[in-house]
């Protein structure tokens, strides 16, 4: 009897190890999963902004609250079941999924472009501020966005883990969506709201909070105007990235070889700054990808759209 019980506490020994050195495991690989994602936080960080400018400051949190309940949604209920049935099942088909998006964001994007080069965007009226049905449908555009920067950086999770069990997957990746999550749209929500902790140091602060305080409401306007710019150039470039290594994947090389040759060109011939300098080349050279399938896109879009105008006038 009493050896009996000893064996089975050794067992449940045996296997509380088992799981201890698991769960070491999931968390070694979530680290660098996370650590992989991070380039793509940062572009998601820029672009979410945009969509709060000029909203009034009572719904810019409530607003930044409903996007990230729908980038969980995105993460939880779309991107990660889809894309571990087909990580097990259709591996092939991850990266045209991708390369979809990679032309939805890179279409955002010349959008964006081509709505300031026409000079449309300083007469729009913000949408927050045309009542509650254009405040959904900004809150739908967010989260529509979302959806294609969360597929990336979930995708690029799940390439770092794929040697995992399919449990451990699920478990590094649900724990990298949630982390992400938090980690991104908290910044947001200090973003947005900090004209409004200007405003409290400039009304009660000492002298000195006083003037950060007026510092701070006359320089945050500025700060949203730059990161709707890097949110616009942000899209075209994860959107022509996608694009890039969609095709070599794909087995069509020419371009992606030219740039990664002049990109480890200059890291390895460059001093100091090389490392730097390939990363911008690359990056310059996706945002233009981005741009010219965006505005292709645009293109056919607005063929399409004339044709049914003239199909059914007015």
């Amino acid at each position: 009897m009493s050896a009996g019980l000893f064996g089975l506490l050794d067992d449940v020994a045996a296997i509380a190890k088992l799981a201890a050195a698991s769960m070491d495991d999931v968390g070694a690989a979530t680290g660098r999963a996370t650590a992989k994602a991070a380039g793509v936080v940062i572009d998601d960080t820029a672009v979410t902004p945009q969509y709060v400018t000029g909203v009034t400051p009572e719904r810019e949190l409530p607003i930044v609250k409903r996007i990230a309940v729908g980038s969980i949604r995105n993460k939880v209920l779309i991107i990660l079941p889809v894309a571990l049935i087909l990580s097990q099942f259709l591996p092939d088909a991850l990266t045209p999924i991708l390369m979809l998006g990679g032309c939805y964001l890179s279409y955002e994007g010349a959008e964006k472009v081509a709505e300031r080069l026409g000079g449309h965007h300083a007469e729009e009226t913000p949408a927050a501020a045309a009542g509650a049905t254009a405040e959904k449908a900004l809150i739908a555009g967010a989260v529509r966005t979302d959806l294609i920067l969360s597929a990336e950086i979930m995708v690029i999770a799940l390439n770092e883990v794929a040697e995992e069990s399919l449990w451990h997957r699920l478990v590094i990746l649900l724990i990298v969506g949630v982390i992400i999550t938090v980690l991104v749209y908290g910044v947001v929500g200090l973003i947005v709201k900090m004209d409004d902790v200007g405003l409290h140091l400039a009304a009660r602060g000492s002298v000195g909070a006083q003037r950060v305080g007026r510092a701070l409401v006359a320089g945050m306007p500025r700060v949203l105007t730059v990161l709707s710019v890097v949110g616009t150039a942000a899209m075209l470039w994860v959107g022509g990235h996608i694009l890039l290594n969609g095709l070599h994947e794909l087995g069509w090389d020419p371009l992606y070889d030219a740039v990664h040759h002049v990109e480890t060109a200059l890291h390895h011939h460059v001093a100091f700054l090389g490392g730097v300098l390939g990363w911008l080349f690359e990056t310059l050279v996706s945002a233009i990808v981005g741009l010219i399938v965006g505005f292709l896109i645009l293109a056919v879009l607005h063929r399409l759209r004339r044709g049914a105008g003239n199909a059914h006038p007015a």
